[in-house]
This record gives C-alpha cells, structure tokens and sequence, in this order.
C-alpha cells in the first residue's frame, strides 16, 4: 500500500501536479545572464532544485528521508539532508535567491525561520514563498472534494490535517508585518484560480487543455481578484 507521501510524488507527474510548477517557473521569470547561488528550503522532491541547476549554483534542503529518496535525481544540484538547523552554519548575505515553496505552513517557529532566510540572502537578493490561500483553500473543500464540513472549519479557523501535520493557512499579512522595512514584497501572484476545481482529468492529459490552462493560469495570476480566490499565493520579497 503506497504511503501519503508516495501517492504525492506520483501527483506531481501528473498534468494537474506538473502545471502548479510551470505556472511558478512562468511566475519568478528568471534571467540566466548570470550565474546565482540558489537555496531551495524544504526542497520537497527537488523539481524546482532541477529545474535552475543548469545555469545557476542550486543547494536543496530537504530532511525529509521519504520525500528526497523519491526525489527527481541529478547530479547539478547539491542535496543536503538537513533543516532550518542547516541555516545556522550559513554566513549572512549568501544567496541571491531563495525558495521557501509550501513549508511554512507546517512549522511552529516560523519567525525564526524566516528571520535566518532573512540573514542569509544577500541585499537586494529575493526570496521567494508560496503559501496555501484560505479563500482559495476553502473553495477546494466545498467544491473539488465535496466537504463543506471542512470548509466551514476552516473559516473557523480550525487546525486543518495534512500529510504533514496540521496545516496553518497564515496570512499574506504576517509575512509583510514581520518583514517590516527590512524586505519589500516586490510581487503577489495568485496560483491555482481553475485546474484544481474540475474533476474531469481525462480532458488535461491533452495538449489543448494543458497550453491553454497554463497561460490563463498565468494571467489570472497577475489579477487581483483571482489572486484572492487561488488555492495558493506566491509572495516574492526582495532585501534592502
């Protein structure tokens, strides 16, 4: 019998699991003029490690065992099986470019946490996070997996289980409180405004549907309106 984690790694092959990281790719519009060092923190499966290793110098942080044995493999990237314990031994104003994608969300001491992402990224550097939108949240229970139940509790502001844990739906707020003056939130996308909502998966193994699905992902992302409602917001800060 396969293992929650195990049925998430066969997911993200999937077309409605390779979208969310071609949307994000599509989002942070990377330039490859120069060469930058790269920390992906709680790099999961190490699909965004992968993608920027050819031309950028990629560590992926990852500790847990299951997830990075399952990992998409490569030699361009450096995996380090470690956690925010790893930070400490980093010199401040490292890297130029941080990833915290979907972490945040099942950690207790997250001031601390991104307070070393913080002092670790160099000035002017950016830092990218992307973090579960409860708006967006609650419409994929009442409507992707029938459970107003759910939704309700989390309108409550109830603890959601996970894979991982409980799950804490925080606020774009608390990140822009708790930066201050010390980091500017240069850009908010919204991810995952549609494909997750049909259950009709047939139709996204085409190419019709996956080309158009992704650039009206793409562009409803940019629309404020729609960033309220996706499953996900994506928040790129960069340091003064």
């Amino acid at each position: 019998m396969s293992t929650p984690i195990e049925n998430y790694r066969k997911m993200v092959e999937q077309p409605w699991g390779k979208i969310f990281y071609d949307v994000i790719f599509n989002q942070l519009k990377f330039s490859n003029d120069k060469r930058l060092k790269i920390l992906d923190f709680g790099a999961g499966f190490c699909i965004t490690a992968m993608h920027y290793e050819k031309n950028h110098d990629v560590i992926a942080l990852e500790p847990n065992e299951e997830m990075y044995k399952l990992r998409f493999e490569s030699d361009d990237y450096n995996l380090i099986t470690q956690g925010p314990e790893y930070l400490k031994t980093v010199a401040d104003n490292t890297y130029d470019f941080i990833f915290c994608h979907n972490v945040l969300e099942y950690v207790e001491n997250k001031d601390e946490i991104l307070g070393e992402l913080k002092r670790v990224l160099k000035p002017g550097g950016r830092l990218s996070i992307i973090k579960h939108n409860l708006y967006g949240r609650v419409y994929g229970c009442a409507v992707l997996t029938d459970n107003p139940k759910a939704a309700l509790d989390l309108l409550d502001e109830k603890p959601e289980d996970s894979m991982f844990g409980n799950r804490d739906v925080y606020t774009n707020e608390y990140l822009t409180n708790f930066f201050g003056n010390e980091m500017t939130l240069s850009e908010l996308y919204g991810i995952r405004a549609f494909y997750g909502l049909s259950s009709n998966n047939e139709i996204k193994y085409t190419d019709e549907w996956y080309n158009s699905m992704l650039e009206l992902e793409t562009r409803v992302g940019t629309i404020d309106d729609f960033k309220k409602v996706s499953f996900f917001n994506h928040l790129i800060f960069t340091k003064n």
